[in-house]
């Protein structure tokens, strides 16, 4: 269905007889129509074409007609959607004005995917479904890049609004399942837990999986994981301090995604009482050392104390960080 152009007060009858503005105009032809003959050739089982290029990611990524129709109703009404999805809202806002990776049809495919699953869109994994089309190869590791080895200013941007939403590690589905072999049907204790989304994703999978944090975002305030409508505040219980306290750690496996940097002393803290509780086992997602994560007697314990046991080769981290997986065994 083509648009026509905006009358004089910039507005256009829309979906159901809603009237959209000028700048939901953009939205929606940005964000949906782009990918309209793309979905419907992935959705039509007479098609006989092969998916090429940004056709191929969309093949498996096929709104039906009705969640298309709702999602132009959202990004029709400017007041809905930025009181619902103010986050979503802030990200339509900023994207157009930053660049791109320079293909139009990806950029366009991440904005579908990042506008549907954080407005509700049904997914086991929404975060690794939005990021993983937008998975290269930098020669190394798999980034989110774009495909582009710099990335982009709007990848960059989407980038905090999904640590904030989701987790700052991306848990693709390989290291969802080196987790849970290096478990090996142990319990995982996650400390800094953030929203609990990584431990909601080991949970799925079979891995029991409990979630702490100094400052559980449902129940207080976490300014690395602030409130926001639209979203859950956390994907699973996670319980504060006085609550890990009480969990016994000698046959568990610790569990530090992104515990903080910059001379914070959280994750030495933590595996000291993971060591004085007998702990042995301990799984850290993040930077090495002299990174954004861990302080360095954190790193300094890891070096006298602990073995590396394997580091998972396929994890994905965003094309700006440093991060790894890395599984630890503690010395004899």
């Amino acid at each position: 269905m083509s648009t026509p152009p905006p009358g004089k007060h910039g507005t256009h009858a829309g979906v159901g007889g809603v009237r959209y503005t000028g700048s939901a105009v953009s939205r929606i032809d940005r964000v949906v129509r782009p990918h309209r003959s793309a979905l419907t050739t992935a959705a039509d089982p007479r098609s006989k074409s092969t998916p090429t290029g940004d056709n191929r990611a969309m093949a498996d990524f096929v709104l039906s007609t009705e969640r298309r129709g709702e999602l132009a109703e959202l990004l029709g009404d400017e007041h809905l959607l930025r009181t619902r999805y103010p986050r979503v809202a802030e990200y339509l806002d900023a994207a157009p004005r930053l660049p791109g990776t320079g293909d139009e049809s990806a950029d366009a495919a991440f904005d579908l995917r990042l506008v549907h699953y954080l407005t509700g869109g049904a997914s086991e994994n929404p975060y690794w479904d939005i990021v993983a089309p937008s998975v290269g190869d930098d020669g190394a590791r798999r980034v989110v890049n774009g495909g582009r080895p710099r990335g982009s200013a709007r990848l960059a941007f989407a980038q905090t609004i999904l640590q904030t939403a989701y987790a700052y590690a991306i848990p693709a589905p390989e290291t969802l399942d080196w987790v849970a072999e290096f478990a090996d049907g142990a319990e995982v204790v996650e400390l800094g837990a953030g929203r609990g989304y990584l431990a909601r994703q080991l949970t799925r999978i079979g891995v029991t999986t409990a979630a702490y944090d100094a400052e559980p975002p449902d129940t207080t305030s976490n300014p690395s994981f602030p409130r926001a409508a639209g979203q859950p505040q956390a994907w699973q219980h996670v319980g504060d301090l006085t609550e890990f306290a009480k969990q016994p750690l000698a046959d568990r496996v610790l569990l530090l995604c992104w515990p903080p940097g910059w001379g914070d002393p959280m994750a030495s803290r933590a595996l000291h009482e993971f060591e004085q509780a007998g702990g042995e086992r301990l799984v850290f997602l993040g930077e090495p050392h002299g990174g954004k994560t861990g302080d360095d007697g954190f790193f300094a314990r890891l070096d006298s104390a602990w073995s590396l046991k394997s580091s998972d080769a396929h994890y994905v981290s965003w094309w700006n960080l440093n991060d790894v997986a890395q599984a630890w065994q503690r010395r004899k």
